[in-house]
């Protein structure tokens, strides 16, 4: 069962025909039309770019556009009979309402550029498909890691850029002749965007200092700071991997313990119309009360139980009665 139709069925009052709607929304076939439909919608979008095209098959291709604007319209709508209030505690379908409501502004008049948005209907596939769902999920787990080295690398640029704009703002003006034009041509250098061959090797040329300053800018933020973002990242997904496979075992182990409890109290409740000493004296191969001991003959004389005998037998059915009461308690319990 999903997640959210199983949050859905574990809040109490919820009918049963709002859980019926809801699995049928989440369903794997439902989604996976809902994927094409994204998809699809994606290619129309960009085909509305294309002038020749759309001058000769315009109406078409809007056609297309609506219709497809209108499968995610009722499927929200499914989605909102469902979950009522519960729908807008899931921050992806919140997501999903207004990429949709986007889409639902008017094209004409001040509402023209929030049209244009329409094309984040394509980032729906982050909420659809699982995969990229954790994915981004891993990123914004990551966030607060990387607010620690968005500030590294915040002192590293701002440190660098007075001393860049010190040091060679007379020489070269164009890059680094003030604080705002030192950053952004530093920004520049991080990327390693020709880097050298556009800015360092003619400024190396006039003040050989220029070469080490900016190959040591270079190692620590492209070689160093960077990579703390990707090991950040990569580390977060790990934890996020982790976290899903215990959950799915603790699922699992829940999933067992209930359907070993049902079969317990099955099993106590057939028992619970015989004695305990009809069931212990069955389990040691021992006659029960009930059982019909045949009379002695003459002449041939019947060993009676002794003492040791009789208190093995005792102490087997109590053992027995302890057992079967934890496991009804565990079976009550499940």
């Amino acid at each position: 069962m999903n997640e959210d139709v199983a949050a859905l069925a574990a809040r109490p009052g919820v009918a049963p025909w709002r859980i019926r709607i809801a699995t049928l929304v989440e369903s794997a076939p439902v989604t996976r039309t809902i994927v094409a439909v994204i998809l699809a919608n994606a290619v129309i979008m960009g085909l509305e770019t294309h002038e020749p095209l759309m001058a000769n098959h315009a109406d078409t291709i809007h056609l297309l556009d609506t219709i497809c604007l209108g499968i995610f319209v009722v499927e929200l709508t499914v989605k909102l009979v469902a979950y009522q209030g519960h729908f807008w505690r899931s921050g992806w379908r919140v997501f999903d309402f207004l990429v949709v409501a986007v889409a639902l502004v008017p094209g004409a008049g001040p509402w023209a550029v929030l049209r244009s948005l329409r094309v984040l209907r394509v980032l729906r596939l982050l909420t659809v498909v699982p995969t990229l769902r954790r994915v981004v999920a891993a990123f914004l787990h990551a966030i607060p890691g990387l607010l620690g080295v968005i500030a590294v690398m915040g002192i590293v640029f701002y440190t660098g850029a007075v001393l860049a704009t010190t040091l060679y703002a007379e020489s070269q003006p164009v890059y680094f002749g003030d604080l705002g034009s030192s950053l952004y041509s530093l920004f520049q250098i991080m990327t390693l965007d020709s880097w050298f061959s556009g800015i360092v090797r003619p400024m190396v040329a006039e003040d050989p200092t220029a070469g080490p300053f900016f190959l040591v800018f270079v190692v620590v933020t492209s070689f160093t700071v960077l990579n703390l973002f990707i090991g950040i990242i990569v580390t977060a997904m790990q934890e996020m991997a982790i976290a899903e496979e215990a959950a799915d075992k603790a699922k699992a182990a829940r999933r067992v313990a209930r359907d070993g409890a049902a079969g317990v109290s099955a099993a106590g409740v057939s028992a619970a119309g015989e004695s305990p000493a009809s069931v212990g004296a069955a389990a040691v191969g021992a006659p029960s009360s009930d059982t019909v001991v045949p009379a002695r003959t003459s002449g041939t004389p019947t060993a009676e139980p002794g003492p040791a005998a009789s208190s093995d037998v005792d102490e087997i059915i109590a053992r027995m009665e302890r057992d079967l009461a934890t496991l009804r308690d565990l079976a009550a319990r499940g």
